[in-house]
């Protein structure tokens, strides 16, 4: 398996990837019309647009933005084909464009990961009074992505309460890259 740039005259590619958002993210990417819009987003200049393909498939994609300048970027999206996860593909789109990141100047990655499905302890609930509280016993109910990405290295760093709707939290996640703030002290 190979991680490449999508490139935008790659139709069959961006086909794939349209495909994997509709089946993965039916609330958020209802058709690939919708779908093609984010691929695009993520294949303008300056940002990242990532693929992993074995045998001429696609088997999952991975985005990248600049924000805070380029030291802050924001992971959006990251899909695996349904067939194909848990066989560290997205690990391995994830530390890719980590790399990518580091070689632009780029100090961390942070991502936001809904909870609009009630799969951990933040959903269908008010997390307004004692919310760190809340987030520092956060627990999976159901296959939620939090826990992917705390295993490749990411942080909740802060919840958005009800942002998708009430009892419906968006998750921030973070990672920082390279070397460590104390090395500079």
């Amino acid at each position: 398996m190979n991680i490449v740039r999508l490139e935008k005259n790659n139709r069959q590619g961006m086909d794939d990837v349209m495909q994997m958002l509709v089946e993965s993210f039916p609330h958020s990417w209802p058709n690939k019309h919708s779908a093609l819009e984010v691929i695009d987003y993520c294949l303008e200049d300056g940002n990242i647009a990532l693929v992993a393909v074995e045998a001429g498939q696609v088997l999952g994609f991975i985005g990248g933005q600049p924000q805070y300048g380029q030291t802050g970027w924001e992971l959006h999206p990251l899909v695996v084909r349904s067939d194909r996860q848990g066989r560290g593909i997205g690990a391995k789109l994830v530390r890719a464009l980590e790399g990518e990141v580091l070689r632009r100047g780029g100090v961390m990655i942070y991502l936001g990961t809904d909870d609009e499905e009630g799969k951990t302890t933040l959903s269908n609930c008010d997390l307004y009074p004692n919310l760190l509280k809340q987030i520092g016993a956060v627990r999976n109910l159901d296959n939620h992505p939090f826990e992917f990405y705390k295993k490749v290295g990411f942080e909740i760093v802060g919840v958005l309460p009800d942002a998708n709707g009430l009892g419906k939290p968006d998750i921030l996640m973070a990672k920082r890259l390279g070397r460590s703030a104390n090395e500079d002290a």
